[in-house]
């Protein structure tokens, strides 16, 4: 059912979808217009050569090739609603969807607030497949559907503890899995692996993080976060800091930054784990003015926010030399707090380990355990949209 889309339909019952990509040799935008149906077309799949500076301008438009396009994006549009089918991928929203998001959110705060729940999603099972370790992401996934009214299936290590231990494929187990629930929350530990179990469901799929690829949700969360903290979106400079290269947060969220205008990024991490080109090329596609540097005090007396991120030891499997190297190069400590600003924040999508001193937590500016409880509510909203709708 991968879709990475919303639909939405217009008061005349026209069905209209429109993509604006600026990824054209000549730099003009071009609109690709896309049927209201369940998309799967990868072909136009992007490269782009080498063509950035550190800063991350563009040094020769000419250059530019077409860019990776890994969403297709489907809108049908009624007015101002929409049907979300699945979450796979940060490209896939807008800023109108991401607002509207949002707004369900902070609906799903004072619900959880107020009362002790809603049973707008009472009679509705969901499944969580988690191939890799999860505490935040299951737990605020499977509270979420509870606070609705809903239940949950679950199996935390499906990598050790379900069918795919006897060798069973991804796309088997899906389709057994959507015999029994209504949604189904995958972790796994491949990259596109959120994706293939979409294409294969009949029912929504959400992405809980896939390798090194995505986490949408967890990007969602941190910009719900970012806007409740700092009061806007539109004009910020964020530090992305630690494992850029591997960390699955900080790429899902540089794609929701891309939305937004007037922004800067900072990108600071130890040389093993530089972001990815895929990224950074994305960023100037998309007119973000970027910077790799190195002295994140620098960087920290210029953010808004300062996100930070552990340096993922998984990641490196027998290269444990690299991820020492990597380890403990970057730390936000006292000395970070004392050269930021009064209104900045200190985020990271945890767990953490010595990248964040624990004497960071009691300042005000230390949001990220504010930023995962913010989790619950953004889940709350994915799952009404979800099954419910608009």
């Amino acid at each position: 059912m991968y879709s990475s889309m919303f639909s939405t339909h217009a008061s005349n019952g026209t069905t209209m979808a429109l993509k604006q990509c600026k990824i054209c040799n000549d730099s003009k935008k071009s609109a690709f217009l896309h049927k209201h149906h369940l998309l799967h077309n990868k072909s136009n799949r992007v490269s782009a050569n080498q063509m950035v500076c550190n800063s991350g301008r563009l040094l020769s438009k000419e250059r530019i090739q077409p860019m990776t396009l890994d969403v297709e994006s489907i809108r049908t549009m009624t007015g101002d609603k929409f049907q979300l089918h699945d979450v796979i991928e940060a490209q896939q929203f807008d800023r109108d969807i991401l607002s509207a998001i949002f707004e369900v959110a902070r609906e799903m705060e004072t619900i959880e607030k107020t009362s002790r729940g809603s049973q707008i999603l009472n009679g509705y099972l969901m499944s969580t497949l988690f191939y890799e370790p999860s505490t935040r992401t299951r737990l605020s996934f499977e509270s979420a559907m509870k606070r609705l009214g809903g239940e949950v299936l679950t199996t935390e290590n499906a990598r050790e503890f379900s069918s795919a231990a006897k060798g069973e494929t991804l796309e088997d187990t899906i389709r057994t899995v959507e015999g029994y629930s209504d949604i189904v929350v995958i972790r796994h530990f491949e990259g596109g692996a959120a994706q293939r179990a979409a294409r294969t469901a009949n029912i929504p799929v959400i992405n809980a993080g896939d390798g090194p690829g995505q986490h949408p949700t967890q990007a969602l969360l941190d910009m719900y976060t970012i806007e409740r903290e700092i009061g806007k979106l539109d004009g910020i400079t964020v530090g992305l800091v630690g494992d850029l290269a591997n960390g699955r947060t900080a790429r899902s969220l540089a794609y929701l930054l891309a939305k937004y205008n007037d922004v800067k990024i900072y990108l600071v991490s130890p040389s093993v784990v530089k972001m990815k080109e895929d990224i950074k090329e994305y960023l100037t596609l998309e007119g973000v003015d970027w910077e790799e540097c190195a002295d994140l005090k620098e960087v920290a007396s210029k953010c808004d926010v300062v996100y930070q991120t552990r340096i993922q030891k998984e990641r490196f499997g027998e290269r444990t030399d690299l991820y020492e190297q990597a380890r403990g190069k970057y730390i936000v400590d006292k000395g970070v707090l004392d050269v930021m600003q009064k209104h900045s924040i200190i985020m990271h999508p945890l767990p953490r380990l010595d990248e964040i001193t624990v004497d960071v937590d009691d300042d005000p500016r230390a949001a990220y355990f504010r930023q995962a409880k913010n989790g619950l509510f953004i889940r709350m909203a994915l799952l009404k949209l979800l099954l419910l709708g608009w």
